[in-house]
């Protein structure tokens, strides 16, 4: 049996028919768009700004999120073309099944489970981090043992995991509606500051709007970026060339598009409505963080913004310190989406994978009154939170950039292979000007991958030589590829 056996686009289309494997198809574009915003609108918008204005790209900042925008528009358009092609759960995993072949698409499934489960869990400890302060404005001051970063035991990031696992078990309408609610609440807040902080803003503070180019000290060791240890090339600040090094960290600050892909099981006319939720959606934010990057920098010297509560900071220099509240609510907000589609995108990545037999086939069980995987979100569920209660997990979230940038470049690569081997397959959206897209898409990830340190790349591939021990020791045995589909058995 080939590792590289490709599974047909409609073998995996008929597979979401099987009773047992079918899930409700409840949710339009406008859910769709919501998700997107709601998993992208988190800590960066609130921190990273004055962070890369600060110490890489000054005023530029906003240069620096529209090149980090434009980078993942080149994934989206390749994103968009595969989910109304293939409109199955498991995204990129799904895509690189149907392309590439069984063994890189276990290796990317391996790859998503790490970047949604640890990324969930880094924000529900970021959002513990936001309550506690929260309460300690309120009078209310929890202990550090339980709150925040360095908590022996993190009770509110485990609480609201434990919470949105059980929103999620009871069905994708229900967590549609209350994102909703709450992407609301967060888009409001960061409409009022961008509102409230043009009466501030100072002409004076743009100037020099691309500051002059510095050298940074190198970094030495597991520390540095792959780039300076291969090329010698050691990063710059300011400068153009400093507007691009922003961008490779602000970048991830649009890391959650693509979990849009993975609802596409769910989606009542996924061709028409995915290209729609993974394009409105990245187009949204990439507006609101240019905007929200252009006023702090007007409101405050770039160089003295705070590092990890810029616009916080800066309304509190010109004395509207009632908005730092309010920021905060917003902060929260933002975080609790973001910890909730993580593990939407994770338990159907999941689903894909024990459908496919590659995970043992009884996790992949829909339940019958609210047609969610419901034993796949509740384990992912009580693992997210047992890492977020008793893990610091800060120095690993840099591991969740790179699995979402190694996926970004499988499926660029998938849909020019597609193209090439399945030109008949009908095609709701297609990415424009191919090869040329998904190429620029490839490049522009891999000089984003090689700008993170040595250690994160060697997490990742320790990770990844787990991934294909499991795959020999069980995936590959027990695949279901070449049986006859339970749909067209039934």
């Amino acid at each position: 049996m080939s590792v590289f056996r490709t599974k047909s686009v409609e073998r995996s289309i008929e597979d979401t028919e099987a009773p047992e494997h079918r899930l409700r198809r409840n949710l339009s574009a406008l859910d769709l768009t919501v998700f997107g915003v709601g998993v992208i609108v988190g800590t960066g918008i609130f921190v990273l700004t004055g962070q890369v204005a600060r110490d890489t790209a000054g005023p530029a900042v906003a240069l620096s999120f529209v090149v980090a925008g434009v980078v993942c528009a080149l994934a989206a358009l390749c994103y968009a073309e595969f989910a109304s092609t293939v409109p199955v759960a498991g995204s990129a995993y799904t895509f690189s099944y149907a392309t590439i072949g069984e063994f890189p698409a276990w290796i990317v499934g391996w790859d998503l489970m790490l970047e949604l489960a640890l990324g969930a869990a880094v924000v529900a400890v970021g959002w513990s981090g936001y309550f506690s302060e929260l309460m300690a404005s309120l009078g209310v001051h929890l202990p550090d043992s339980l709150a925040g970063e360095h908590a022996t035991f993190n009770v509110p990031a485990v609480v609201v995991v434990l919470a949105l696992t059980a929103v999620l078990a009871a069905g994708i309408k229900l967590s549609a509606r209350i994102n909703l609610v709450i992407v609301t609440v967060k888009v409001a807040v960061v409409l009022l500051v961008i509102v409230a902080g043009l009466f501030f803003v100072k002409g004076a503070n743009y100037t020099p709007f691309v500051p002059d180019a510095q050298p940074t000290p190198a970094v030495h060791g597991l520390k540095a970026p792959l780039i300076q240890v291969v090329f010698g090339i050691t990063p710059v600040a300011y400068g153009l060339l400093g507007v691009f090094v922003g961008a490779a960290v602000v970048f991830f600050a649009f890391i959650g598009f693509d979990v849009v892909a993975t609802a596409a099981e769910e989606t009542r006319r996924p061709q028409r409505d995915l290209p729609i939720g993974i394009i409105a959606s990245l187009a949204v934010c990439t507006v609101l963080y240019v905007a929200v990057s252009l006023v702090v920098v007007g409101m405050q010297p770039y160089n003295r913004l705070s590092r990890s509560a810029p616009l916080a900071g800066a309304f509190r220099v010109v004395g509207q310190d009632w908005l730092a509240t309010i920021i905060s609510i917003g902060a929260l907000a933002g975080l609790t989406t973001v910890v909730m589609i993580l593990m939407l995108g994770q338990s159907r990545i999941f689903f894909a994978m024990s459908r496919d037999r590659l995970l043992p086939g009884g996790l992949a069980a829909v339940h019958p009154r609210f047609g969610t995987p419901y034993r796949i979100t509740i384990i992912i569920g009580v693992v997210t939170a047992l890492l977020a209660g008793f893990i610091p997990l800060s120095a690993l979230a840099e591991l969740v950039n790179i699995g979402t940038l190694f996926a970004f470049v499988l499926v660029s690569v998938g849909v020019m292979i597609l193209r090439r081997t399945r030109p008949d397959l009908p095609r709701a959206f297609r990415t424009p000007l191919v090869p040329v897209v998904p190429v620029l898409s490839v490049l522009a990830c891999l000089y984003l991958m090689l700008n993170l340190p040595v250690e994160t790349w060697v997490r990742f591939l320790v990770w990844m030589a787990l991934g294909i021990v499991l795959y020999f020791a069980y995936g590959r045995r027990h695949s279901r590829v070449e049986e006859p589909s339970p749909a067209r058995a039934g």
